[in-house]
């Protein structure tokens, strides 16, 4: 299927920032969406607007530490759509920190959301690509993933596991299927630094305001890979601002 518009799509981390603008934007040109992540609020307010301007979103409560919350995700979109098309591996947290703080609890989020979480994407969603023949991954990293800077390390780390796991995944994923890894820069977003160290959520905030880029850019990264004919791969995009070195 070339294109976006009624390709199923479920997407995680899509109550705010990357994952809500990608859903919006997919949406405005198609896609039918199911929609994942912890803050049920948040996320139906999403839904709700997606369509209220005739698009179609469903929305389930998706902790992507939990197994069997991701095995609900590919089973919605299954159980209201017949299939899935895409899975958008987008949730995240920012908890930065130096390593003398040894905030322990931050460093195994980190790790639990985008290294066991994205696991937990592959192991729901892949078995369907397979039975379809036909299916795309599109993992979101980071910038950190190419270049680390202090107080970022397990940040850095989790996210260079993130973009080591797509390119094994795409080597094994053979002809009928697609893998993209897509890594931004400093975005916009609530959740940068946020639970960190205070200093230096503050401190990111401050750079962020300097040089972050809007969510829609990453979406329409997102977008572009996901647009593609069939049997064109878009390995890995990386965008930032201008701004940022």
């Amino acid at each position: 299927m070339t294109g976006i518009a009624g390709k199923v799509v479920a997407i995680t981390g899509a109550s705010s920032g990357i994952g809500e603008a990608t859903a919006m934007y997919l949406a405005e040109r198609g896609a039918r969406l199911v929609l994942g992540a912890r803050r049920k609020e948040r996320l139906q307010a999403v839904a709700e607007r997606i369509t209220a301007a005739g698009g179609t979103a469903t929305a389930a409560v998706v902790d992507v530490t939990r197994r069997a919350d991701l095995r609900t995700l590919t089973g919605t979109a299954l159980d209201l759509h017949g299939r899935l098309d895409v899975l958008v591996s987008n949730a995240g947290t920012m908890a930065v920190s130096p390593f003398d703080e040894l905030r322990q609890d931050d460093w195994d989020a980190m790790v639990a959301t985008h290294v066991t979480g994205l696991l937990n994407g592959i192991g729901a969603a892949l078995p369907v690509f397979r039975r379809q023949r036909a299916g795309q991954f599109v993992n979101v990293a980071s910038t950190a993933a190419y270049v680390i800077k202090p107080p970022q390390g397990v940040y850095a780390a989790t996210k260079t596991a993130v973009k080591v796991l797509t390119e094994a995944l795409r080597q094994e994923a053979g002809p009928h299927l697609r893998v993209t890894l897509v890594s931004p820069g400093f975005t916009d977003t609530e959740g940068v630094g946020k639970g960190g160290s205070p200093q230096v959520a503050a401190a990111l905030a401050r750079r962020s305001e300097e040089i972050a880029m809007p969510p829609s850019a990453v979406a329409a990264a997102i977008g572009f890979a996901i647009e593609q004919p069939d049997g064109i791969d878009v390995g890995e995009v990386v965008i930032r601002s201008t701004a940022q070195d």
